[in-house]
C-alpha cells in the first residue's frame, strides 16, 4: 500500500504551490456552513499558531453525512488542492476533493468550544489546554528554547552526560527532597520506631534528585567540558507563581574554568537562546507580544543586545539600601535577595542585566569555593527583567581541606559524599558550572506569569493528576 504524504500546515502556509495536491489532517478549530452549499473549516494541527482555511464544497463524497460531525475540537483528514486565497491575511487556502472524519468531538462536553478561557481553568484541564493558541504557542517555544540548549554546548565541542534521577546525596543541602522508597512505611511505623534502611532497595535512603551537578563534576574532571539536562524535583512546599516541584535544569561543568569564565558562558549563553527563538518562532513571539505582555520583545532585545553589568553581592546590598526605595522585604548583608531587589536592579537602577557574585558563605551550598576573606564565595546569580534570577552559579571547592571543612560547616557528613572529596585527591583542578531553569527561561521569554503555564504537566502540593 502506498503511504499518502501528510503536509504539515506550517510548510504549506509558507511555501505551498498553488494547485498542489495536498494531505492535510489536524483538529477543527471551527466550522462554517454556506447557504450556497459549501462550509469553512478552519484546521490547526499545531505546527504553526495560523489555521488553515479549508472550503468543502457540497458535491464532494459523503458531505452531507459527514459534515455535520466535523465539529470544534474534531479531528479530519482532508485531500485537496491548494489555491490562492482571495480573503485578507492568508495567502492560500485548500479546496477539498475527499473529507474524512478521524475523531468526533461532542459539541455538548467538549471544553474548548469558546475562546477566552482563563489560565486557571486551563489547568484543569491540562491534557487540553495544547489545543489552545496560547499553549500550543508555549509547546513549540520550550521546544525551540530546548533546542537552542543542545545546540549551544553541541557546537562548542559540550559532552551531554545523562546524570542519575534517583541519588543518595542531597546537593543544595536543604533536605526537600522527595523520598524513594519500596520499604511499607505504614506498615513499619506500627511495629517499630526507626526505619532500618537497609532493609530498602538501595541499602540506604534514597530521593529524587534536586540536581545533576555534583554527578556532572565527575565527568568535567574525565572528559572535559560537558552538560546535563533533564528533570529535577525539590519537595519545597510552595505554591507561588515561580515554583514546582518537578522542573527541568540545565547544567554545564567545566574543568579550568574561573568564575570570570563561568560568567561569560552564562551570559553568551543566554543571549543565544533569546536569539534562536526571536529568529525561530517570530509568530508565537509576535502572539506573546500582542496578548500576554506587550513588554516581551523590549525585554528580550534588552537582554540580547545589552552587555551584562557585574556587580559584588556586597556592593549590591549598599546600593540596595541606599536607593529610597521602600521593599516589602528588608535589605541586610548575609540575607538572600528577594525578587523585589533583583528586579529592582535590572528594571529600575540599571535597566540591564546584572550579574551579581561573591556571596556570603552562610547562605551558599557547601561546594562553592571560598574567598580569602572567609566570609564570602565564588558564587554567581544572572539576573534579568521581569523574573530575576535565572542562573544560579559557581566556580567550585577544588580544595579537599576547604571542602571538608564546608561539609561539617553545612551539618553534612562527610562520609556520604566521599566519592566527591575523591575528585579533590586525584588531580584536583579549578573548575566551575551553572544552572538554568528551563522553566524559568520559558517564563522569561514568552512574558507567562505563572511557571504552571510553561511546563506541559505541573506537578504542585496537592496536583498530580495529569
Amino acid at each position: 500500500m502506498t503511504q499518502i504524504k501528510l503536509t504539515r500546515i506550517a510548510a504549506l502556509l509558507k511555501d505551498a504551490e498553488f494547485e498542489k495536491s495536498v494531505t492535510v489532517k489536524g483538529w477543527v478549530r471551527t466550522r462554517r456552513d454556506s447557504k450556497n452549499g459549501f462550509s469553512f473549516i478552519e484546521l490547526n494541527d499545531g505546527s504553526c499558531m495560523k489555521n488553515l482555511q479549508v472550503i468543502v464544497d457540497g458535491d464532494i463524497p459523503a458531505y452531507a453525512e459527514t459534515i455535520k460531525s466535523v465539529t470544534t475540537g474534531a479531528s479530519v483528514s482532508i485531500e485537496g488542492t491548494v489555491k490562492e486565497s482571495p480573503g485578507k491575511g492568508q495567502r492560500i487556502e485548500v479546496h477539498a476533493t475527499t473529507l474524512q472524519l478521524i475523531g468526533k468531538a461532542d459539541p455538548a462536553s467538549f471544553p474548548l468550544q469558546k475562546k477566552g478561557h482563563s489560565f486557571e481553568f486551563l489547568r484543569e484541564i491540562a491534557h487540553l489546554r495544547p489545543r489552545t493558541n496560547s499553549f500550543g504557542a508555549v509547546a513549540r517555544v520550550r521546544n525551540c528554547i530546548s533546542r537552542s540548549i543542545h545546540n549551544f554546548f553541541q557546537s562548542r565541542g559540550f559532552l551531554y552526560v545523562n546524570t542519575p534521577i534517583i541519588t543518595t546525596s542531597d546537593c543544595e543541602g536543604a533536605g526537600e527532597m522527595f523520598q524513594v522508597t519500596t520499604l511499607d512505611l505504614a506498615r513499619l511505623a506500627k511495629v517499630q520506631t526507626e526505619i532500618d534502611w537497609k532493609q530498602d532497595f538501595f541499602g540506604k535512603p534514597a530521593a529524587l534528585t534536586v540536581s545533576g551537578q555534583l554527578e556532572a563534576e565527575t565527568y568535567a574532571t574525565s572528559v572535559g567540558d560537558c552538560y546535563t539536562f533533564g528533570p529535577t524535583f525539590r519537595a519545597e512546599n510552595s505554591n507561588t507563581t515561580r515554583h514546582l516541584a518537578e522542573f527541568w535544569m540545565v547544567e554545564p561543568e567545566m574543568p579550568f574554568y574561573e568564575l570570570t569564565d563561568n560568567m561569560d558562558l552564562a551570559e553568551s549563553f543566554v543571549k543565544t537562546i533569546i536569539g534562536d527563538v526571536l529568529d525561530q518562532c517570530p509568530e508565537d513571539m509576535e502572539f506573546f507580544n500582542k496578548r500576554i505582555d506587550k513588554t516581551v520583545l523590549e525585554t528580550l532585545d534588552n537582554i540580547r543586545n545589552n552587555e551584562f553589568i557585574r556587580l559584588p553581592y556586597t556592593e549590591a546590598v549598599e546600593l540596595l539600601q541606599n536607593s529610597g526605595h521602600k521593599f516589602d522585604y528588608p535589605v541586610e548583608w548575609g540575607h538572600d535577595l528577594q525578587s523585589e531587589h533583583e528586579r529592582f536592579l535590572t528594571e529600575e537602577h540599571f535597566k540591564q542585566p546584572v550579574i551579581l557574585f561573591d556571596y556570603p558563605r552562610t547562605i551558599k551550598p557547601f561546594y562553592m569555593r571560598c574567598n580569602d576573606d572567609g566570609k564570602t564565595v565564588r558564587a554567581m546569580d544572572v539576573l534579568v527583567p521581569r523574573i530575576g534570577e535565572i542562573i544560579g552559579g559557581s566556580q567550585r571547592e577544588e580544595r579537599l581541606d576547604v571542602l571538608l571543612q564546608r561539609i561539617e560547616e553545612c551539618g553534612m557528613n562527610p562520609e556520604d559524599y566521599w566519592w566527591y572529596t575523591e575528585l579533590r585527591k586525584f588531580g584536583s583542578v579549578p573548575h566551575s558550572g551553572f544552572g538554568l531553569g528551563l522553566e524559568r527561561a520559558v517564563q522569561l521569554i514568552t512574558g507567562m506569569a505563572n511557571i504552571r503555564d510553561v511546563i506541559p504537566f505541573p506537578r504542585t502540593p496537592g496536583h498530580a493528576e495529569f
